[in-house]
C-alpha cells in the first residue's frame, strides 16, 4: 500500500486512537468511571475500524484470511503461554545464583516493547504481506476480546458504585439535603422559642400566675388584660 494514501493514514490514526484512548481512559479511572467507560468504548470502536481495514486489504487482493480456529491463528494465540513456559524453563535449578528460580514467569505486559515484538516477529516481519495482515487481525481480535471484558466490568461497576466524581456528586446532594433539614429544624426551634418568648406574668400584688382575660364591660369592653388567677380574693391586673 502507498504509505501516503488516505487509507494508510486512516489506519495509522485508528491504531493510534485505540492506544491513546485506552491509556487516557485508565488515567481517568480514578476520577470518573463514566469518562473511563466512554474512552474505552472509543478505543474499541477504533480497533474495530482498523480490523475492517485489514480484512478489506485481504479481500480486495483475494488473499486468504486465517480461520479463527485455524493452525496459524492458534499458533499466535499460544505465544503468551509459550513465552511464560520458556521463561520458566530457562532457570537453572543447580545454579543458586539464578534468581529467576524465585520469580514467577512474567506476563507479556511485563516485557519490554522489543521483547514483545521479538515474540511476534516471525509473523510481523514475514516476507508475505498476507501473513503480516492476518497476524495483525489476530492481535486486534485479542485486543477487542480484552476490551469487551473491561467494558463489561466498567459498566457493572458504574451501575453499582459510580466513579469518584459520581460519588462526590452523590455526597454533595446528601450534604445539601442535610443542610436543608438542619435549616428547617433550626427554623422550627426558633418558632417554638418565639412562642415561648411571652411568659405568663406574675400578679404584682400576690405573686400568683395571671390569666389572659377579656373585659366584658367598663371603659374598654372587648379589650384583653392579665387578671390574677386568685380573683376575687386578689384583684391584681396588668394591661396587655
Amino acid at each position: 500500500m502507498d504509505p501516503r494514501s488516505r487509507t494508510v493514514d486512516q489506519m495509522v490514526q485508528a491504531a493510534r486512537s485505540g492506544r491513546q484512548n485506552i491509556a487516557e481512559g485508565c488515567r481517568f479511572g480514578a476520577t470518573s468511571s463514566q469518562t473511563e467507560l466512554r474512552l474505552i468504548n472509543a478505543a474499541r470502536s477504533s480497533q474495530e475500524e482498523l480490523l475492517l481495514d485489514f480484512e478489506d486489504y485481504l479481500r480486495h487482493r483475494q488473499l486468504a484470511q486465517w480461520a479463527p480456529d485455524g493452525p496459524e491463528a492458534m499458533a499466535m494465540r499460544r505465544v503468551p503461554y509459550i513465552a511464560r513456559k520458556d521463561q520458566s524453563d530457562r532457570a537453572d535449578p543447580s545454579d543458586p545464583s539464578d534468581r529467576r528460580m524465585d520469580q514467577q514467569p512474567r506476563k507479556l505486559t511485563d516485557l519490554t516493547n522489543a521483547e514483545r515484538w521479538e515474540l511476534y516477529a516471525p509473523w510481523l516481519e514475514h516476507d508475505d504481506p498476507s501473513v503480516r495482515a492476518n497476524a495483525l487481525i489476530c492481535l486486534i481480535h485479542q485486543v477487542n476480546y480484552l476490551l469487551d471484558q473491561q467494558i463489561e466490568a466498567l459498566e457493572k461497576r458504574f451501575v453499582e458504585d459510580g466513579g469518584y466524581s459520581e460519588q462526590l456528586a452523590t455526597e454533595r446532594l446528601a450534604e445539601r439535603t442535610r443542610r436543608k433539614r438542619a435549616a428547617q429544624k433550626d427554623q422550627t426551634d426558633r418558632s417554638d422559642q418565639s412562642d415561648r418568648s411571652d411568659p405568663i406574668p406574675e400578679c404584682p400584688q400576690c405573686g400568683r400566675a395571671m390569666a389572659l382575660r377579656t373585659a366584658r364591660g367598663g371603659r374598654n369592653p372587648g379589650s384583653q388584660f392579665w387578671g390574677c388567677t386568685a380573683y376575687p380574693e386578689c384583684k391584681g391586673v396588668i394591661n396587655v
